[in-house]
């Protein structure tokens, strides 16, 4: 079984060594000198809005392998709860041994508590972006619409855009994904967007693959995943006050 986990970048950053990951660069930064989205069939040019998706699309269009993956920088998977972070991140043999009996891996959920997906997605960004979607998905899938309730309504979630799945699940999963996020960009004017509100369809797609794995009653697995950088907490904090009361975020 070949197995490929996109670690996707947009800077100067360490990588894992393991053969399982495929460093590869989006955006418009200098050339790191390691795979690239702008290369075969991509949608590299709309990284501004897209975010790591730019790299999935790649994937999609352009890997030959029976598992894909995408994680970041930043953050990867990883069944280790001890030892350097370098150390701990999810082997090709870890993931083999996964894949036996599950199609889809995604990271541990992210919980809210006290928001629902829907009310932190409004207290975030913009309510035209989930109107917009809401349209597209009643006229295009229409029989996705009750998952989509049922999900929005959850005060937990899948984020970060991070997923293992096998091909099959994944040709799937990106030919819903895009068909959907293509309409909703036509439709939205994103125009006047701040560059973090800009990344709408990077946000817009967190939300979407519960939606679609609901829909499709898969079982899928969650893992825990390394933050490789420290948190910076106070930001965080900040941003979510911002966020109830109306503010502009820190980028």
């Amino acid at each position: 079984m070949k197995a490929v986990i996109m670690s996707v970048t947009h800077k100067e950053y360490w990588m894992p060594e393991d053969k399982l990951y495929l460093p590869i660069q989006v955006g418009f930064s200098d050339d790191l000198g390691i795979q690239r989205d702008n290369e075969g069939e991509n949608i590299s040019s709309k990284n501004k809005n897209y975010c790591e998706l730019t790299a999935l699309y790649w994937g999609w269009k352009n890997l030959d392998a029976d598992v894909i993956g995408l994680d970041h920088y930043r953050r990867h998977f990883s069944l280790k709860q001890f030892g350097k972070k370098k150390e701990r991140i999810l082997t090709y043999k870890e993931l083999l041994k996964l894949m036996e009996t599950h199609d889809i891996l995604l990271p541990k959920k992210r919980h809210y508590w006290i928001e629902t997906n829907k009310s932190q997605y409004l207290h975030a960004h913009h309510a035209e972006d989930l109107t917009v979607l809401e349209q597209v998905l009643e006229e295009k899938y229409p029989q996705m619409m009750k998952f989509y309730e049922r999900e929005m309504n959850k005060t937990s979630g899948h984020r970060f855009n991070m997923m293992i799945m096998k091909r099959e699940c994944f040709n799937r999963y990106c030919s819903f994904l895009f068909d959907v996020l293509f309409e909703v960009e036509k439709r939205l004017d994103v125009s006047d967007y701040s560059n973090y509100d800009a990344r709408v369809f990077g946000f817009l797609s967190e939300r979407l693959i519960d939606v679609w794995i609901a829909s499709e009653k898969i079982k899928s697995y969650d893992i825990p995943y390394v933050f490789m950088e420290k948190q910076n907490w106070i930001k965080k904090g900040i941003n979510f006050i911002l966020r109830k009361f109306g503010g502009v975020q820190i980028e």
